[in-house]
């Protein structure tokens, strides 16, 4: 074949996406920038893992629900008796002999009677039934994986069948939705499956198990789990999209205060070698928000979504430091130290971090590499981040602590970043931010995690990065922040702050708005980034504004191509309009970013005469008014996008209250 048959067919490839173009070099006039400025950082908060990116319809299933989780919650929550036909039985919450010491708790059933005169339509049995939350959301069609562990104690084998039903309201027949018969025959613990496929639609179905045969078994983690997940992999799929939208180059988990316990203490912090290996073997712990953490989502199910999502996973490790909050330190004393490790006991929350490392990156041939290949993940997952602490007061304690562990994991792991921490309320003047940058640069810190929550005025007006020096070593991880309130307002104020954050590209690094989740009427912490029932998913405002940012990532920024004409000072100090150009070098992408957070219209001239841009543009607009917000029942807010001319130079009308970004194909 010829030279100019192979030129068209790379062409045609290349336009296709099969071959990747060559990188371009950036065009004179920009300063490099990081190309990880926007993640995600998820943390159990709100129901946000088990009853929401945890796929698993059931509740409590298994039985570890305990008053230490939460007030009047025990073994027995959200499961219920069901007895159709009249018949007999009774319920044991029992701990001799379970599966694994971890789960202790399991539920045992004596049946005495399955059915009295009449069979109730066939409808006979003695069990349970679990509502999950709410109830459970199942489509026409699909197919729900069932299991459970299960042995026979007493009497014949177990014919026990599974059903998905409607409930029909006092004195109807339940209305049936999918059913398979299952047989326990073992004395030992075992688990038994089987699949339903749902015959409608339905948005508060319950899950039953009816024992058909008398005599005594055993349950425990029981499991109704979607066929159709993000990838396979137990991920609610329509959560999962979302943020997959928002093309994020990382995520940060597992908290936030999940991490060191939040107000519990040392008891409660998070240890991520509790949360891998099979499920039934992990202990089962409070959250620190007033629930119950199943441990479902574990480390193994985070790193392997950070890899389905294409994102650096950022795990966070306690200290041996507790949070402050802990003993009343939120209270009428905010001074009060934390609750510490003794230093003769940090060597075993250094080997956890260096376990982690095992586990995440290390051959099948090491011992905790072996525990990552045996679940399923022969090849590594390439940890790049480390995060130690999470926004503890920078006090001597966690000093001594924190640097105890950075020296001993930096020497024998040079590769890993160590991202630091530097306390809640990271602003300059603040004696945890400057005890946090003090520490930092005494060792020569790769990142400083940020955090801060504040009314719109701070984003709309703060340019807090603008005077950061430029010849730290250290970056900066914006981890934690958001306008306090979920109006369009809000999120252009994070617009104009995201904005300055690119301009500051070569001292921030890396940002990701919090709470990531929020599961209606299960909400601790307003606002959130992403809010959800049982079948829908309700973005915010603020969503669709890390969305624009996070489609438009690149690694050089811009700052004299667009000019916003007509300001007024008036108006925030000038500070209400912002504008960014961003290339990405790898894509060939520009991208043009221009927020108008006033209540007048503004002209912003366009001159890309350096870029070589070409055919059509896209123009992506987020608009409204002020008040806007979208909510469960109306989401007036998204933006809209249009294909236009690309042209070097124009003007361009921007509209009040709007966020405009445009993308060339150069």
């Amino acid at each position: 074949m010829n030279k100019r048959y192979w030129a068209i067919a790379l062409m045609a490839m290349t336009a296709m996406g099969i071959v990747a173009q060559k990188p371009m070099n950036a065009p004179s006039g920009g300063k490099q920038i990081s190309d990880e400025l926007i993640g995600i950082f998820f943390e159990d908060i709100s129901s946000s893992a088990d009853g929401g990116l945890n796929a698993d319809l059931v509740q409590n299933g298994s039985f570890e629900y305990s008053p230490s989780d939460k007030d009047g919650w025990g073994a027995g929550t959200c499961w219920k008796t069901v007895r159709p036909g009249h018949a007999l039985g009774n319920l044991e919450v029992k701990q001799q002999n379970p599966i694994h010491p971890n789960n202790p708790n399991y539920m045992h059933l004596m049946i005495e009677r399955t059915r009295q005169f009449y069979d109730y339509k066939g409808w006979v049995g003695y069990g349970l039934q679990n509502d999950g939350w709410d109830g459970m959301a199942v489509k026409a069609g699909a197919k729900y994986d069932f299991s459970v562990f299960a042995r026979n104690v007493k009497g014949d084998a177990k014919d026990v069948r599974v059903v998905l039903v409607q409930q029909q309201g006092w004195g109807k027949d339940p209305k049936l939705l999918a059913e398979q018969t299952i047989k326990v025959d073992g004395s030992v613990w075992s688990k038994y499956n089987c699949t339903l496929e749902v015959t409608e639609d339905c948005s508060n179905a319950v899950l039953q198990m009816l024992v058909l045969t008398v005599g005594e078994m055993d349950v425990d983690m029981v499991s109704l789990l979607p066929q159709d997940t993000y990838k396979g992999h137990g991920i609610r799929k329509d959560l999962a999209e979302t943020l997959e939208a928002l093309n994020p180059k990382f995520m940060r988990f597992p908290g936030g205060c999940v991490v060191h316990g939040g107000g519990d203490g040392f008891w409660n912090t998070y240890r991520w070698k509790e949360t891998v290996g099979p499920k039934e073997t992990r202990k089962q712990q409070k959250n620190t928000w007033g629930y119950h953490q199943s441990m479902t989502i574990g480390y193994h199910e985070y790193f392997q979504f950070c890899e389905d999502l294409g994102m650096q996973p950022v795990p966070i490790l306690p200290c041996g430091v507790n949070c402050q909050g802990s003993n009343g330190g939120w209270g009428l004393f905010p001074t009060q130290a934390q609750d510490v490790v003794a230093m003769s006991d940090m060597d075993e929350w250094v080997q956890d971090a260096l376990d982690l490392i095992e586990w995440a990156n290390g051959d099948v041939t090491t011992k905790w590499g072996k525990v990552r290949a045996d679940a399923g993940h022969p090849a590594p997952f390439n940890l790049k981040y480390l995060g130690i602490g999470n926004e503890e007061k920078i006090s001597p304690e966690f000093i001594e602590r924190f640097k105890y562990m950075y020296e001993r994991i930096t020497k024998l792991h040079p590769e890993i970043v160590i991202v630091g921490t530097d306390g809640p309320g990271s602003h300059p003047g603040n004696p945890d931010y400057e005890n946090g940058w003090k520490l930092a640069e005494e060792l020569g810190m790769p990142i400083l995690d940020e955090h801060y929550y504040e009314p719109r005025d701070y984003f709309m007006k703060s340019r807090q990065y603008d005077s950061y020096p430029r010849d730290r070593k250290t970056k900066v991880y914006l981890g934690e922040y958001a306008s306090k309130d979920k109006k369009l307002i809000d999120a252009l104020a994070e617009a104009l702050y995201l904005i300055h954050v690119e301009r500051n590209g070569d001292v921030v690094s890396m940002t990701s708005y919090a709470p990531l989740f929020a599961r209606k009427n299960a909400t601790n912490w307003n606002p959130d980034l992403i809010y959800y029932d049982n079948e829908k998913v309700f973005p915010t405002c603020s969503y669709y504004v890390q969305q624009m940012f996070g489609q438009s990532s690149g690694n050089y920024f811009y700052g004299d191509c667009v000019k916003i004409e007509n300001q007024d000072k008036s108006e925030g100090d000038g500070m209400l309009q912002e504008q960014s150009v961003v290339l990405n070098t790898k894509t060939r992408q520009l991208f043009v970013k221009i927020c108008n957070a006033t209540a007048n219209e503004k002209t912003a001239k366009l001159d890309l005469s350096r870029f070589k841009i070409k055919g059509e543009a896209v123009k992506t607009v987020l608009k409204g008014q002020p008040n806007d917000e979208n909510n469960f029942d109306v989401q007036p807010i998204a933006p809209s996008t249009e294909k236009v001319k690309a042209v070097k130079k124009t003007d361009i009308k921007v509209e009040p209250y709007s966020f405009i970004m445009l993308t060339y194909q150069l």
